[in-house]
């Protein structure tokens, strides 16, 4: 069900979403209820439905982290960065506090050294809107490329995501 949901739009998508989570209820599989959810939580974000989306998408994390499925839990606790949603360990802190959770975000992965076609592919975004987030980070940071990230940014936040 939870593929068919990510094929549809719209209301068909949410009823699909909706009876992929009643199918877990009646038939526990943690691992696959999870993965339910983070999709979910996924497509309320991009439906502009940030407190449902972070409801679904902690429950995700939660799930994640109980299974020891580690990557799965790092993508989870990624998401809510995505919404505008801060849970205590993701808020940043020191220089990065001036920046938006998906500023902060797309800045620690490019003082990693990731290429903002990297970046986009791991945040469901476009290139062009990693350059954009980049662009309005650059001055807050008081860097003026790229470059000069990886002295600004703490080697403990670019570790982070």
């Amino acid at each position: 069900m939870r593929c068919r949901a990510l094929l549809s739009t719209g209301e068909e998508a949410e009823k699909r979403y909706s009876a992929a989570l009643e199918l877990h209820e009646r038939a526990p599989r943690p691992y696959e209820e999870a993965r339910t959810r983070l999709v979910y939580g996924e497509w309320l974000r991009r439906d502009r439905r940030k407190a449902e989306a972070g409801a679904q998408l902690r429950a995700a994390q939660s799930a994640f982290d109980r299974l020891d499925a580690e990557p799965w839990s790092r993508w989870a606790r990624t998401e809510p960065g995505a919404t505008g949603i801060s849970s205590p360990d993701q808020l940043p802190v020191g220089v990065l506090s001036s920046l938006t959770p998906q500023e902060s975000q797309i800045v620690r992965m490019a003082a990693r050294g990731l290429p903002n076609k990297e970046i986009a592919a791991r945040l469901f975004l476009s290139p062009r809107t990693v350059g954009h987030h980049l662009y309005k980070a650059y001055p807050k940071l008081n860097v003026s490329s790229r470059a000069q990230l990886p002295a600004v940014v703490p080697a403990d936040d670019c570790r982070s995501t």
